[in-house]
């Protein structure tokens, strides 16, 4: 793997641009790395249309108001999964020239060689760091919970355990006890579900949000949600 920062260990003074989805687990890894590095913003790939960002479906108006809340700027690009990988090179690229010297992102899965990421940040002269890599999923989700941090499932996979009714819910340490009796990885790492941030300790003011009406497409429910 292209040279990984350890955060744990306190690998200071570094100036990182973050991978963000707006869901628990880059908030997370945005959190750790700011508590020893210094973030010059956020990366965040929406759909071709420009509506919707591309992990979670997320609004710009929403990804926005998360980064205005946090206080760093977004740099954003639009693309299909055909042209995924250039786009988001070139949104490297600028973070680079604007200080960055490392991608920080929220993987906790990642294999150790021949990610994704270790090509693009090798490719654009960046070093990796992924706060959650290894993580054990629960205690990572608890911790953060214990942290103050507030998410609402947005996103569940109907086929994998998860029902209509948990969207809109937000994530307690009660309910993440019932998706591990229900079997369901309490970080959706099999992408049972996504998440939504909406407070928590880096954010200045909670982010004010109006659930719409429930969507569905083939296995998979969506709460959109608005400022």
């Amino acid at each position: 793997m292209t040279e990984l920062i350890d955060w744990k260990n306190g690998a200071a003074g570094h100036k990182f641009i973050a991978s963000f989805s707006g869901g628990k687990d880059s908030v997370l890894a945005l959190y750790k790395a700011m508590k020893v590095g210094e973030a010059v913003g956020l990366i965040v790939m929406l759909e071709e249309e420009g509506k919707r960002s591309r992990s979670h479906g997320m609004p710009p108006e929403l990804i926005n108001a998360q980064a205005k809340s946090i206080g760093l700027p977004v740099l954003t690009a639009a693309s299909s999964w055909t042209d995924y990988e250039k786009e988001f090179m070139s949104l490297l690229e600028k973070a680079k020239n604007q200080g960055a010297e490392v991608l920080v992102t929220g993987d906790l899965d990642m294999p150790a060689t021949d990610c994704w990421h270790d090509k693009v940040t090798k490719n654009a002269g960046l070093k990796l760091a992924m706060p959650l890599w290894n993580m054990n999923h629960r205690e990572a989700v608890e911790e953060f919970i214990n942290l103050g941090f507030v998410t609402i499932i947005v996103t569940v996979n109907l086929s994998l355990g998860m029902r209509e009714e948990d969207l809109g819910r937000i994530l307690t340490h009660d309910y993440v006890h019932e998706l591990v009796a229900r079997g369901i990885d309490p970080c959706g790492e099999g992408g049972e579900f996504h998440t939504t941030v909406i407070n928590g300790p880096i954010f200045k003011q909670p982010i004010p949000i109006r659930k719409c009406e429930i969507v569905r497409n083939s296995e998979y429910a969506f709460l959109p949600m608005e400022l």
